[in-house]
């Protein structure tokens, strides 16, 4: 079994003291998003986790304490984009903190553990073409050696948080894609950088660029040189290479503040849900309550 760890909030930023707690203790209650009275609990043994996957746009409060996933295999997937305060207001500064953190982790733990994620592409006025080019060229020169895959994607605008948050923002055209992918494989084949899309109908392979799948089964089948036997995750997007996972965040929660977040349905909620979170709880929002069904989780 996968644990992803989380594509509904940022664990590494902002929940880490829980998701820790949850391993000492073994395993995890998860709140199923679309029936609040339906609890798994998901086992985070050794023994059933064949790895993890943690989704991040800055992990330094895991980084101290990653000596307690001595017993697990995982990597991260790794958030660095050259927007800044107007799209994501609550991130540190990238050159002062995120850069070096990322070198940080990748020097403990590897660079074939540390995926690049430049996503989401979008373009407007601040953000067009040729800011994206030299941005991504900056950064791939910086991470050069620090990480083995650059990882991209469009923006899509039918999130509905998307077009409440960036009312101005448009799809990007295909011929568009094609022209920014295009330089972009350039940049990242020249700093020795594998390059693929997230999620993405259009077909980028005579770039040299490939469709990601960001649970990677074929990555952790090298990591822990044995097969896995995963099938393609159903639940998420059709274009979506993901193999099979069970994630243990809470949507709602993740306080980056990202305008083109699809994981913040409600913002007027990230208060409210911050209150309910105990990092003691084996919930990540709050406890269990009369009513609700707790079911242990099977093994995917």
């Amino acid at each position: 079994m996968i644990i992803s760890a989380s594509r509904r909030t940022d664990i590494p930023s902002q929940f880490s003291e829980w998701f820790y707690n949850r391993i000492r203790a073994g395993f995890a209650l998860v709140r199923n998003p679309f029936d609040r009275f339906q609890v798994s609990r998901v086992s985070l043994s050794p023994d059933v986790v064949d790895a993890i996957v943690f989704w991040t746009k800055n992990p330094a409060p895991m980084l101290v304490r990653l000596g307690e996933l001595k017993d697990y295999m995982y990597y991260f997937q790794f958030t660095i984009t050259p927007y800044g305060g107007d799209v994501e207001p609550n991130l540190p500064y990238k050159e002062d903190e995120i850069l070096p953190t990322f070198k940080k982790l990748s020097d403990t733990i590897g660079p074939d553990r540390v995926i690049w994620r430049y996503d989401p592409i979008l373009v407007n006025q601040k953000y067009p073409l040729d800011f994206h080019i030299g941005a991504f060229g900056r950064m791939a020169h910086e991470l050069r050696g620090y990480t083995k895959r650059a990882t991209i994607s469009f923006i899509d605008v039918g999130y509905r948080m998307v077009k409440r948050n960036m009312k101005e923002l448009k799809s990007i055209p295909p011929e568009m894609q094609i022209e920014l992918a295009s330089e972009l494989a350039k940049i990242a084949h020249g700093n020795s950088l594998a390059i693929d899309t997230c999620a993405e109908k259009i077909d980028l392979q005579r770039f040299g660029v490939e469709h990601a799948r960001c649970i990677d089964d074929r990555l952790l089948e090298r990591l822990l040189k044995r097969s896995l036997h995963l099938g393609k995750d159903k639940a998420q997007r059709k274009d979506c290479g993901c193999a099979s996972s069970v994630d243990i965040g809470a949507y709602d929660t993740c306080k980056n503040g990202c305008l083109y977040c699809y994981a913040n349905l409600r913002h007027n909620k990230l208060d409210e849900n911050a209150a309910k979170h105990d990092p003691l709880s084996p919930l990540m929002l709050g406890d269990v309550c009369d009513g609700d069904r707790v079911t242990v989780r099977a093994r995917v």
